[in-house]
């Protein structure tokens, strides 16, 4: 069996069937189309779309003017002695306090854009991850069925040697332990790759059991860019961006608490009419007014510096986001390349000896030229290899699914 079989260890495709209780075969699923429909489809991000719009009510309100006061008054009970007043009473803003309202919504919306957008890359790097997950363990399924075979043939090689008085009994019992012990990797294969079928459904909602695998093909481990090009794009990165909008949200709340400390005025217009012995039905005259409340306990000072201090904590919370953002970057950039020289070290050198060694170990064993510890040391290694490939090329992957989470998607033609 050739060594560069293991170049396969992340080729295998995933199927969805559309609706439950389909019966047509499943379609082959792309990293694509998976990550398509998880952002399509994930309730997170429905939920997290669903408040980015509730903030377009939020502006509208925060524009509104405020309603006018119709007052009417009556002084006195006679018809004979009674005057009656109906007034209007108009809420004049100053100071700018509607517009700092509308600029106070508009970055709450902002924030909340910036939010979705961040969710939208975490929902996008955990589809990846949970992608090359279950196409891993749909590998590492099919390699351990391969390796409880050749455990069987081991098993009945050892078994024929007993038979024709080459062998002790021992050496039969011995492989058919390790033909056990292969079936158990096997089993709990597929119980990794059930697991793995759930995480990866979970990310659009959709029914684990639909999924299938495709035919394996070759894939390659994914590109290792230099740390000084990641880094030079964290500038724009989701979770920055929500950082800084936080800050531009705490500054406009801090212009509507400024505004709120000049008194608004209420212009009054309306008429009175007064009813006397001498002319019941009285005459009417003008009420024009003012009424402007006086400052002079409450001047929102409380509430203004509150407001300052909120802005000077988002800066220092973006500060902080930027340093985290860093050490999570640099981390997933080593975790990246040290999967990528893992990789690259088993399918070079490891890969190449563990199969010679196990052909020549199994076809000395069929000769009589070695016992059936080689032989079973030699499959044990064999298998080792095999699935520490598949780990460093699933980490690699999950690696990378982190560094696209913080910089945003990276392709080879990416600056």
């Amino acid at each position: 069996m050739n060594h560069r079989l293991l170049c396969l260890a992340l080729a295998a495709g995933v199927g969805v069937l559309i609706g439950a209780g389909s019966v047509r075969a499943a379609e082959p699923l792309t990293l694509q189309a998976a990550v398509e429909r998880a952002l399509g489809a994930n309730p997170g991000l429905r939920a997290a779309a669903t408040d980015v719009a509730a903030h377009e009510g939020a502006i509208a309100q925060a524009g509104a003017l405020p309603n006018p006061e119709l007052e009417l008054l009556r002084e006195g009970r006679e018809r004979t002695d009674r005057t009656s007043t109906v007034q209007l009473g108009i809420p004049i803003e100053l100071g700018g306090k509607r517009a700092a309202r509308v600029d106070a919504a508009r970055s709450s919306a902002e924030v909340a854009t910036a939010s979705l957008e961040a969710q939208r890359a975490q929902v996008r790097a955990d589809t990846v991850a949970a992608f090359y997950d279950a196409v891993a363990s749909a590998e590492a399924q099919r390699l351990s069925g391969e390796l409880a075979e050749l455990a069987e043939r081991a098993s009945m090689a050892a078994q024929r040697r007993v038979d024709t008085g080459k062998a002790s009994p021992l050496e039969a019992t011995r492989a058919r332990v390790a033909q056990a012990n292969a079936r158990i990797d096997a089993v709990q294969a597929g119980r990794d790759l059930a697991s793995a079928r759930i995480r990866l459904a979970a990310m659009w909602g959709g029914d684990p059991g639909s999924l299938a695998i495709a035919a394996p093909g070759a894939i390659a481990l994914p590109d290792a860019p230099p740390l000084a090009q990641l880094t030079a794009r964290l500038e724009s990165a989701p979770a920055l961006r929500r950082a800084r909008a936080g800050i531009a949200h705490r500054a406009a709340q801090a212009r509507v608490e400024r505004a709120r400390r000049v008194p608004d005025v209420t212009l009054i217009v309306g008429t009175q009419r007064e009813s006397t012995q001498e002319r019941v039905d009285g005459g009417r005259r003008a009420v024009l007014g003012l009424s402007v409340p006086l400052p002079l306990f409450n001047r929102n000072e409380g509430a203004m510096l509150e407001s300052l201090r909120r802005v000077d904590q988002a800066r220092e919370e973006a500060a902080a986001e930027q340093v985290r953002l860093r050490s999570e970057l640099a981390q997933a950039h080593a975790r990246l390349l040290a999967a990528h020289e893992e990789a690259q070290l088993i399918e070079n050198e490891v890969a190449p000896g563990a199969e010679q060694a196990w052909q020549a170990a199994r076809r000395g064993y069929e000769l009589g030229k070695f016992g059936l510890l080689e032989v079973l040391d030699a499959q044990r290694t064999l298998r080792q290899a095999r699935h520490q490939y598949l780990k460093a090329v699933a980490e690699a992957y999950r690696a990378m699914a982190d560094i696209e989470r913080l910089v945003g998607p990276w392709t080879q033609e990416t600056p």
